[in-house]
C-alpha cells in the first residue's frame, strides 16, 4: 500500500471516529440553537458566536472548524464520488440566514461505503471556503446525513458566467424576507444539475459553518466552479449581502485532494 492510500485510509478512520463520538452532541445542540440570535455582522457576528450561548462553545474553542483555506493539499488516492440525486418538487425557505431548498428522501451520496441522504442545500455569499487565500462569488452546500447520524457536505463554488437555468428555477421563487417553507409543486429540480462536470475534490474533516459549529462534518469541496450570471449574483446579494463565516485555521488536520 503506497503513501497516498495510507493517508486516505488514515483520514477516513479519523473522520469516522470523530463523527460517531460527536454526533449526539450535534443533534442536541442543533435543537437548542433554535431561537438563539446570531448573524454575520456586529455583536452577533462570527467573532462573537462562541459568547452568545454555551451551546455555541465549539465556535470559539473548536480545533476542527470550517470553512478553511484550500491550499497545500496532500495528494491522496481519493475515490470517485458516487452520487445519485432524484427529481424533487421545489421546497424553498428563507430561514433568516440563507436561502435553503429542502429535499425529499431518496437522493444519496455514497462515501466510505456509507450511504448519506441529501436533506437540503443552501447558499453563501461570498464563498466560505477559499482557494489559496481567495474567495469566489458564492458557494453552494449540499447537506447529507447517514442513518448513523454522520454528516457529509458537498461544497460547490459559484463563479460569474452565464445564467444558470437550474438556479433560475430557484431564484424565481426566492423569498425576499424570512419565511416558512413554501412548496412550488409545478417546479421540479434535480440537484445533479448543480454539479460541475469535473468532480475532482478536496476532502477534510471539519464542522458546521454556522452555530453550534459542531465538529461532525465530512467535507467534500469540488474544485471546478459552476457558472452563475451577474444578475443572479446580484439578486441573492439583495437578500443576503454577506452570509459567510471567515476561514478557520486548519490546525493539524489533513487536507486531501
Amino acid at each position: 500500500m503506497d503513501r497516498r492510500q495510507l493517508l486516505t485510509k488514515g483520514l477516513i478512520a479519523s473522520i469516522g471516529f470523530a463523527a460517531s463520538s460527536l454526533i449526539g452532541c450535534t443533534l442536541i445542540s442543533a435543537s437548542k440553537e433554535k431561537g438563539k440570535a446570531w448573524g454575520y455582522i456586529g455583536d452577533k457576528g462570527p467573532d462573537n458566536w462562541g459568547n452568545l450561548s454555551e451551546d455555541f462553545y465549539a465556535c470559539q474553542s473548536g480545533t476542527s472548524q470550517s470553512p478553511v483555506n484550500l491550499e497545500s493539499a496532500v495528494d491522496a488516492d481519493l475515490p470517485e464520488l458516487k452520487i445519485s440525486y432524484q427529481n424533487a418538487p421545489l421546497r424553498i425557505i428563507n430561514n433568516g440566514h440563507t436561502i435553503q431548498v429542502n429535499y425529499r428522501p431518496g437522493s444519496i451520496l455514497t462515501l466510505d461505503d456509507e450511504v448519506y441522504e441529501l436533506l437540503q442545500f443552501h447558499f453563501h455569499n461570498p464563498s466560505e471556503h477559499q482557494v489559496e487565500g481567495k474567495a469566489l462569488p458564492m458557494e453552494l452546500h449540499l447537506v447529507h446525513k447517514s442513518k448513523k447520524g454522520s454528516l457529509a457536505v458537498v461544497g460547490i463554488f459559484l463563479k460569474e458566467g452565464q445564467e444558470n437555468p437550474t438556479l433560475q428555477k430557484i431564484w424565481s421563487e426566492i423569498p425576499m424576507h424570512k419565511s416558512n417553507e413554501k412548496t412550488i409543486s409545478n417546479i421540479n429540480i434535480n440537484a445533479s444539475d448543480l454539479l460541475p462536470k469535473d468532480k475532482d475534490y478536496y476532502r477534510y474533516f471539519g464542522s458546521l459553518t454556522t452555530p453550534p459549529c459542531s465538529e461532525t462534518v465530512n467535507w467534500i469541496v469540488l474544485k471546478q466552479p459552476v457558472g452563475i450570471s451577474i444578475q443572479q449574483l446580484q439578486k441573492f446579494a439583495k437578500v443576503f449581502p454577506m452570509n459567510a463565516r471567515p476561514v478557520q485555521q486548519i490546525e493539524r488536520r489533513f487536507l486531501l485532494e
